[in-house]
């Protein structure tokens, strides 16, 4: 029987739901989310329990980490100890039998990351803030890319970093099958390059010097390890990730010594822990080249919505017609307004703005029109100033605060999760934020 005077939680329940973290979960459609993924959650735990969460509670994981900011073992310390995190996640830990897998987290992220789609999964939040968004006939877009937490690559570090981890691979494979390591000038160059790193603005003809040494050590010791594979191919056996690396590492050789030769390298790797990661050329002043994922984004009424997302570097003003496309699918609104950043500006795509009677703020060719209403002109000014201050500055603040400035993580689909819930994290709290400010000013009306 229920005894509601004794019911020690509802207080607890009332301040969640007022609190910040109470009305990010109620702009949060976890239950629809979850229904897409349903066939990745798994009904028993592998040792026969149940799940420790709830499908809802596995999406609302994701999106705390991005909120909190913290590591996998830190965002469990606090669940353990916060009845509001674990509200908003849906369950209710036992004190005195806490969670002490860290590693749950990083579980679920990989278990739910290949599966994500992002059309699907955007569909479903926009279904849940259609009603909370105005200007849907505005469309506004930029591109940006959210860096991966990776140290800054060049050429020495990378060789470097091949020679070092395959050494160590021939080491420990020579050591477990008995046989002598083989001979290389290993340790001559490994000095050679400490002293070269010491130097604080070293020559160029010392970095090519360097270049070679390393390209010559790690050539050899690719012979060796092919070496060593051929007379013992059935008893060496490697895991998945050092055969991956291993993969990375022949064709960072291949590629080094192109670049060594002055020839053109496409598809550049930059990390072997990563070889996904591509060098992405944004021009900026501060920093030229960044690295990590460029996202082209689509924004409605101060909310992203991913629009396409690649490792590779690809131009985004060749995209408009695909933005106009997407969020007129998203909205089922016709597109009369564009907010666009001057690379989009190109013959084709005003041409295609024309012709479906598109507003756009893009400078105009040609000498200035007489007949041209000062309403035209200001909307264009708005509009462009609207691009200017809240897509960009939503971009600082999705990178400054919600995690997504420097991605932590060890592969791509895993990545490409943690920017999707860091994005979507970021509009859930800007909508809730929305709504608390709405009904304050309808509180001091009423006082009025």
């Amino acid at each position: 029987l229920p005894f509601t005077e004794y019911d020690f939680l509802k207080k607890y329940r009332e301040s969640f739901a007022v609190s910040e973290l109470g009305r990010i979960h109620a702009m949060l459609p976890l239950k629809e989310m979850a229904e897409e993924l349903a066939l990745h959650f798994p009904k028993k735990h592998p040792q026969g329990n149940r799940p420790m969460f709830p499908p809802e509670g596995e999406i609302a994981l994701m999106f705390l980490k991005p909120y909190t900011g913290l590591s996998d073992d830190g965002l469990i310390e606090m669940l353990n100890g916060s009845i509001h995190l674990q509200m908003f996640c849906g369950v209710l830990i036992d004190p005195s039998n806490p969670i002490r897998d860290g590693k749950i987290v990083s579980a679920i992220r990989n278990r739910l990351a290949p599966a994500l789609d992002i059309v699907r999964q955007q569909s479903v939040l926009y279904g849940k803030w259609e009603k909370l968004l105005k200007d849907k006939n505005l469309c506004m877009s930029d591109a940006t890319c959210y860096e991966s937490c990776l140290r800054y690559p060049t050429d020495v570090k990378l060789m470097w970093e091949c020679c070092q981890w395959l050494h160590g691979l021939l080491h420990k494979t020579c050591r477990a099958h008995g046989e002598r390591l083989p001979r290389s000038k290993y340790n001559e160059v490994a000095k050679t390059r400490l002293a070269y790193a010491k130097q604080r603005k070293p020559k160029k003809s010392a970095t090519r010097k360097i270049q070679r040494r390393l390209l010559a050590l790690l050539g050899k010791l690719i012979g060796q390890w092919d070496s060593l594979c051929r007379q013992y191919a059935p008893v060496i056996t490697l895991t998945a990730e050092q055969h991956k690396r291993i993969l990375a590492i022949r064709e960072v050789y291949r590629q080094q010594t192109d670049h060594f030769n002055r020839k053109e390298v496409k598809h550049r790797i930059v990390s072997i822990d990563r070889p996904y990661i591509r060098p992405i050329v944004r021009g900026k002043e501060n920093k030229r080249v960044e690295f990590g994922a460029k996202v082209n984004n689509i924004q409605i009424d101060g909310i992203t919505f991913i629009e396409h997302h690649s490792f590779e570097a690809f131009n985004e003003g060749t995209r408009l017609r695909q933005c106009v496309e997407y969020q007129e699918s998203l909205t089922g609104i016709k597109v009369t307004r564009i907010g666009m950043d001057t690379i989009y500006a190109s013959n084709d795509n005003r041409k295609y703005c024309t012709e479906r009677g598109i507003m756009t703020n893009f400078v105009r060719k040609g000498p200035k029109p007489k007949d041209e209403p000062a309403a035209v002109s200001a909307a264009r000014r708005i509009i462009g100033n609207l691009r200017a201050t809240v897509m960009e500055g939503s971009f600082g603040n999705q990178k400054q605060h919600f995690g997504v400035g420097r991605i932590a993580a060890r592969n791509r689909h895993s990545e490409t999760l943690l920017l999707f819930f860091g994005i979507h994290m970021a509009n859930a709290a800007t909508l809730a934020a929305r709504q608390l400010a709405a009904e304050l000013t309808s509180k001091e009306k009423k006082r009025a």
